[in-house]
């Protein structure tokens, strides 16, 4: 079970969104920023692995289907080259909380689901913050 671990007001946890839907990927960093979050987004995978080169996120919330490399492709070589960076599959594909097959992540969110319960797996993380944004 995870336990949250209480940050410093001053402290914010950064987060890079992965999707191919630009008004995914807007909406979610907006509301993401206003619950506290330092967020950073993404078209694709490669785009991804190029700004995580440069800055580590605390935690990646990656769309498993999109064109190119898909987010199953993403998050095993994340798993693999980057095991401190938490990480979160979601889907509009696969409905329910349990992971689907083949998906190697900490968490799994469905698309379109309430945005609270995407809160709820994000504070169930215990994440220590790399930077301040």
């Amino acid at each position: 079970m995870f336990r949250k671990i209480p940050l410093k007001s001053s402290t914010k946890l950064r987060l890079l969104i992965v999707d191919d839907e630009p008004s995914i990927r807007t909406l979610l960093a907006h509301a993401l920023v206003r619950s506290g979050y330092c967020v950073q987004s993404c078209a694709g995978g490669l785009s991804a692995l190029s700004t995580i080169r440069q800055e580590i996120p605390d935690i990646l919330l990656s769309d498993l289907n999109m064109p190119g490399m898909s987010g199953f492709e993403l998050l095993a070589i994340i798993h693999q080259r980057f095991p401190g960076i938490k990480t979160i599959a979601m889907s509009g594909a696969y409905s329910g909380t349990d992971m689907p097959a083949g998906v190697v992540a900490d968490a799994f969110y469905g698309k379109g689901t309430n945005f609270r319960a995407l809160t709820e797996i994000l504070d169930a993380m215990v994440v220590v913050p790399r930077a301040r944004c």
